[in-house]
C-alpha cells in the first residue's frame, strides 16, 4: 500500500506540471463539446486525433486521451436532459428521466446531479483503479461465454421488465431491437442477413444513428404532429440547484450505480449499456411513494443519478483491464491502446514496472480531470438551462440539423439518412402506440454480442445446453434472472390475495 502510494504521488508530480495541466483541460473540454454533439463519440474523437502521438510527448498525448474520454461521458447527459437528444448510447437512460425533470422544470437539479455523481462514481472508481486494478481485473477474466451470455439475458429481462407501463410492449420493443441487431454480416460465418441485397446494410446499422433517430428525430415528428395536442411544458424555468430532498435521494442512488458501474467496466460485456439499464431498473424498483410517481411522468431524479453513475464508474473502471492485462472492452479503449501501441509500449501485467512513470501520471490525471470536469460542468448548469428558452420552432430545426449532420459525418452515407428519417418515423409510432423505445437500442447493441457469446458457450460445452448449469456464477445468474421474472409476479398475486382475504374478513 506504501509503494501505491509513493507511485501516485510520483503521478501527481508528472501529471500537475504546466504542460500536462494544459493538455488535460484541453482534453476534457474537447470531450465535453464531443459528449454534447450526437454522432460524434469519444472514440472517433481520439481516432481522429492519434496523429498528434508522432508530434507530442507520450505522457501529455494519453492524458489529453484520457481527457477526451472521461469529458464525453459527462457532456453526453446535457443535450439527453434538455433536449432528448443523447449524443452517446450511454447517455440514453439519461434522457428518460432527465428530460422529463427538464419538461417540469428542474433541468437544473438534473444537470447538477449528473454532474456531481459523475464526479462521485468516477473519483470511486479511480481509487478502486490505484488500490485494485489487478486484483479486480484477474477476477473479471474469470468470466467466460456463458456468465457473459446470462449477464445479457438479465439486462435484457430486467429492461424488458421496468421500461414503460407494459411488460408485454417492452418485451416487443425487445425484439424489434434484436431483429435491427442481426442485420448485416454474420459474425461468425460471414453470410450476410437481412440486408434486402443492399450492400449499405452489410456493415450493420450503426447503434448511435438507430439512438438518434428514436430519440431526437422522434422528439421533434412527434411535437411537430401533434402541437397542441401534447401537454408541453419545455420552457418552464426554476432553480438551478439541488435542493435538500435532491440531495437526500441522489446520494444513495450514486453509491449504487457506480457499484453496479465498477464491475461491468471490467469485463467486455456491452460497455455502458449494460450496467446504466441495469442502475435505471434499480432505482425504479427501489423506489417508493411519491418517488416512484415521478418516474416517467415529471421525471425521477434518482433515474438520473444513478444511470450517470453507473455510466462514468464503468468508463473508468474499463482502464483496469486495458492498462493490467492490454484488453480494451470498449470501443474508446481498444483505441487508446492503438495510441499505447503508436509508442511502441505494450499495454499488460508488466506495464507497472516497464512504464511507470507513465502509468501513474494517467491514474493521477484521472483524478485532475474529475475535479477539472466538475469544475467546468456545474458553473455551466444555468448556461446550459438557457437553451430551454429558445422558442420551439428553431430549438426543433436545430435538433434536427445535428442529427442529421452526426448521421451523415459517420460514414458520409446519403442511405444513413434515409436510415434516419425512417427510424425516426418508427420513434413516433412507438411513441403514440405507448410502446418504449430504450429497449429497441438495448436489444440491438446487445443482441449480436449476446448470439456471440451463446455460440461460444455451446461450443465449449460441445453442444450440451448443460453448460450453463456447470459454473457456480452461471447458476447464480440464472437464479438472479428466474427472480426477475417470477418475484414481481408472485408478489402481486399474494397481495391480491391478501387483499381479497381482507375484504371478505
Amino acid at each position: 500500500m506504501t509503494e501505491i502510494f509513493a507511485a501516485l504521488m510520483q503521478g501527481f508530480a508528472t501529471a500537475l506540471t504546466p504542460v500536462n495541466l494544459i493538455w488535460a483541460l484541453v482534453g476534457c473540454a474537447l470531450g465535453t463539446a464531443v459528449g454534447v454533439l450526437p454522432g460524434i463519440g469519444p472514440a472517433v474523437a481520439v481516432a481522429m486525433l492519434l496523429p498528434i502521438t508522432s508530434k507530442v510527448d507520450m505522457t501529455a498525448s494519453m492524458i489529453f486521451f484520457a481527457g477526451i474520454y472521461y469529458g464525453a461521458m459527462y457532456g453526453g447527459s446535457t443535450t439527453s436532459i434538455l433536449l432528448n437528444t443523447p449524443g452517446e448510447t450511454a447517455s440514453m437512460v439519461t434522457a428518460m428521466e432527465g428530460n422529463k425533470m427538464a419538461r417540469s422544470g428542474r433541468a437544473g437539479a438534473a444537470l447538477a446531479t449528473s454532474a456531481i455523481g459523475s464526479f462521485v462514481a468516477g473519483t470511486i472508481a479511480t481509487v478502486i483503479v490505484t488500490l485494485f486494478a489487478p486484483y479486480v481485473a484477474e477476477y473479471a477474466v474469470r468470466l467466460g461465454p456463458p456468465e457473459y451470455f446470462l449477464l445479457m439475458v438479465l439486462a435484457f429481462t430486467t429492461v424488458s421488465a421496468v421500461l414503460g407501463q407494459s411488460t408485454l410492449r417492452g418485451m416487443v420493443a425487445l425484439l424489434v431491437g434484436l431483429a435491427i441487431g442481426c442485420v448485416g454480416m454474420d459474425q461468425i460465418s460471414g453470410q450476410a442477413r437481412y440486408t434486402m441485397n443492399t450492400p449499405e446494410l452489410l456493415d450493420g446499422i450503426e447503434i448511435v444513428l438507430v439512438a438518434v433517430g428514436l430519440f431526437a428525430v422522434a422528439e421533434v415528428l412527434y411535437a411537430a404532429l401533434f402541437e397542441g395536442r401534447v401537454n408541453e411544458t419545455r420552457n418552464a424555468m426554476s432553480r438551478v440547484h439541488m435542493t435538500g430532498r435532491d440531495w437526500k435521494r441522489s446520494i444513495l442512488a450514486w453509491l449504487r450505480g457506480t457499484a453496479i458501474g465498477v464491475p461491468f467496466g471490467c469485463i467486455p460485456a456491452g460497455g455502458t449499456e449494460i450496467p446504466t439499464f441495469l442502475s435505471y431498473a434499480t432505482e425504479k424498483k427501489l423506489a417508493k411513494g411519491e418517488n416512484a410517481a415521478e418516474f416517467g411522468r415529471q421525471g425521477a431524479i434518482e433515474g438520473v443519478a444513478g444511470p450517470e453513475a453507473a455510466n462514468n464508474a464503468s468508463v473508468t473502471a474499463a482502464l483496469i483491464p486495458l492498462l493490467t492485462l492490454g484488453i480494451p472492452t470498449s470501443n474508446t479503449t481498444a483505441v487508446l491502446l492503438g495510441a499505447f501501441q503508436n509508442y511502441g509500449i505494450q499495454a499488460g501485467p508488466q506495464l507497472f514496472t516497464t512504464s511507470a512513470t507513465l502509468v501513474w501520471a494517467l491514474i493521477a490525471s484521472l483524478y485532475i480531470g474529475n475535479v477539472m470536469l466538475l469544475i467546468l460542468n456545474l458553473p455551466m448548469v444555468g448556461l446550459w438551462v438557457k437553451l430551454l428558452k429558445i422558442p420551439r420552432p428553431q430549438l426543433y430545426a436545430g435538433i434536427l440539423i445535428f442529427s442529421t449532420v452526426g448521421a451523415y459525418g459517420m460514414r458520409q452515407s446519403a442511405f444513413d439518412l434515409y436510415l434516419l428519417w425512417g427510424i425516426g418515423v418508427l420513434g413516433v409510432l412507438m411513441r403514440r402506440f405507448d410502446f418504449p423505445t430504450a429497449p429497441v437500442v438495448v436489444g440491438m447493441i446487445l443482441g449480436p454480442l449476446a448470439e456471440a457469446q451463446l455460440r461460444n458457450a455451446i461450443s465449449i460445452g460441445e453442444g450440451r445446453w448443460t453448460v450453463f448449469f456447470g459454473r457456480p456464477m452461471s447458476v447464480g445468474l440464472i437464479v438472479v434472472i428466474v427472480a426477475v421474472l417470477v418475484l414481481p409476479r408472485v408478489m402481486r398475486w399474494m397481495s391480491a390475495r391478501r387483499a381479497r382475504a381482507a375484504a371478505a374478513a
